[in-house]
């Protein structure tokens, strides 16, 4: 009689480890719920940064060819030269 109840006492044992492990542990509804919050939040950052560094860039690209221009313009509607340089122009 004492072995009808051990089994069935073993199982619960296991049962409420289980749900104590689904409910508390790592791994848990509330764990992984956080764990969704946080992913969310991460990607939302990302997007944001993503966003910051193409503004970034668009700006240093078109620093740079701003520079890339004026200097273009400077060549030909005025003459200019680098030091060092010699303009060789040619009359068409």
């Amino acid at each position: 009689m004492r072995t009808r109840l051990v089994i069935p006492a073993i199982l619960l044992c296991l049962l409420g480890l289980l749900q104590l492990q689904l409910w508390t542990g790592r791994g848990s509804l509330p764990d992984v719920a956080k764990l969704r919050k946080n992913l969310e939040d991460q990607k939302t950052a990302n997007l944001r940064a993503q966003h910051t560094n193409e503004r970034l860039e668009s700006e240093v690209n078109d620093l740079k060819e701003g520079i890339e221009m004026a200097e273009e313009r400077a060549r030909q509607e005025l003459g200019m030269v680098k030091p060092n340089e010699i303009l060789v122009q040619i009359a068409r």
